[in-house]
């Protein structure tokens, strides 16, 4: 079911410009409390990090096909003045997202999360290119944002990056250690050392242009 709703997003998302609101709003809008449902569930609720031992298994083929879901939702937010509760809640509830990036799940799992988050700080940028205003877009981008910095210099003030490793073996974000028996030449995976940098400094770029004091700022 997750496959084929994201196939439907990404299909109606590439039909013609003038019908792709509405029927984005007609497809998202009856699922909307249902996806925020799903995104509690699968991400708080029930995520337990045992059942993803294996990029193989079940449950992680499962949690891939949600990140995709969850992918086109993002995408399809473009499409709606108002976007809906579906289409923000990555924003709004980004802390079930930066807890399992740092929990046990599989590599691959963790990597394709904080290249969403990389598409989340991205979109913003988008949207100031679009409208040709830096941060002066709808108050729903603005509010989505903030939510979303504030959560991510939250978990990186207390060590989070600590916790993220650079690739399926060895080599954490801050450490130039290899872990014992592998070669410590070039054992990091630059694309998500890329990413996790540029979501560190888009967050705080933003946090700082929305901030109302200089002790703040600080």
């Amino acid at each position: 079911c997750l496959c084929t709703l994201a196939a439907i997003l990404r299909g109606t998302l590439r039909g013609a410009p003038g019908a792709r609101a509405g029927v984005v709003k007609k497809l998202l809008g009856p699922l909307d409390a249902v996806l925020e449902g799903f995104y509690n569930a699968i991400l708080l609720h029930h995520f337990d990090s045992h059942h993803y031992t294996s990029p193989y298994s079940e449950a992680a083929n499962n949690l891939i096909s949600f990140i995709d879901l969850l992918e086109a939702l993002l995408a399809s937010r473009t499409e709606l003045e108002l976007p809906l509760r579906c289409q923000r809640i990555l924003f709004l509830k980004v802390s079930y997202v930066l807890n399992i990036i740092s929990s046990s799940i599989p590599y691959v799992i963790k990597k394709k999360f904080i290249l969403l988050l990389k598409k989340c700080v991205l979109y913003k940028s988008r949207e100031d290119a679009k409208s040709g205003s830096l941060f002066l877009q709808t108050p729903s981008l603005c509010e989505d944002m903030l939510a979303l910095s504030n959560a991510v210099l939250q978990v990186v003030n207390l060590a989070w990056l600590n916790q993220i490793p650079l690739s399926g073996k060895s080599s954490y974000f801050g450490s130039s250690e290899a872990a014992p028996g592998h070669d410590s030449q070039g054992g990091s995976d630059q694309t998500v050392l890329r990413a996790l940098s540029l979501v560190v400094l888009k967050a705080l770029e933003f946090k700082i242009h929305n901030s109302a004091t200089g002790a703040e700022i600080k």
